[in-house]
């Protein structure tokens, strides 16, 4: 059980997720997770609206299924499997949040100020709304989400994959390190 209940080294993980992408390929699929709320959308019938959802959602049906797996994971491994350690960070990591304000830093691996409901604001719920909102937009715009670029589009070797690579790396570290620090809600 402590195998499981570790962060799995890279050279266990990096395999796994080359093995992975190999059968994405070998199978004609693609990984995103994006492109799922498309596809239940279009299940639902929601091409009666909208042209965007005229398509052939059936080809797509088993990354429903790979989103209700993470789902469903999640949920197992923090309601069963969730260890009972703190999480080992970096100390200018841990610095740089105590300047942001937060505190508990390292007991859990979400901020208990942003995501412990008993501690929540209307400013941290707004702040929550909007970011997904911008998200969700630009995993549209951009064609895909991080993980179905870096992953996905970078395997088959996608040159605008690699752009939106490093315009997620560009936007993370500029979001670090000139927005965060000044319109956290707290």
């Amino acid at each position: 059980m402590d195998f499981i209940l570790q962060p799995w080294p890279w050279y266990v993980v990096g395999p796994l997720i080359a093995l992975t992408m190999f059968l994405l390929l070998y199978f004609g699929k693609e990984f995103g997770v994006s492109n799922t709320l498309r596809v239940a959308c279009s299940a639902a019938g929601a091409q009666k609206f909208s042209d965007f959802f005229h398509w052939d959602w059936r080809s797509q049906k088993w990354n429903i299924i790979f989103v209700g797996g993470g789902v469903i994971g999640g949920f197992i491994s923090y309601m069963f499997l969730e260890a009972d350690h703190t999480v080992a960070l970096a100390s200018s990591s841990v610095e740089n949040m105590r300047d942001m304000g937060l505190t508990n830093i390292g007991e859990s691996y979400l901020p208990s100020q942003i995501f412990n409901p008993e501690e929540i604001t209307v400013g941290t719920v707004a702040y929550l709304i909007v970011a997904g909102f911008l998200v969700g937009f630009g995993a549209r715009y951009a064609g895909g989400c991080t993980s179905g670029h870096a992953i996905s589009g970078l395997a088959n070797l996608q040159l605008p994959s690699l752009i939106a690579v490093i315009g997620f790396f560009i936007g993370g570290m500029a979001m670090t390190y000139y927005i965060l620090p000044h319109i956290l809600p707290f």
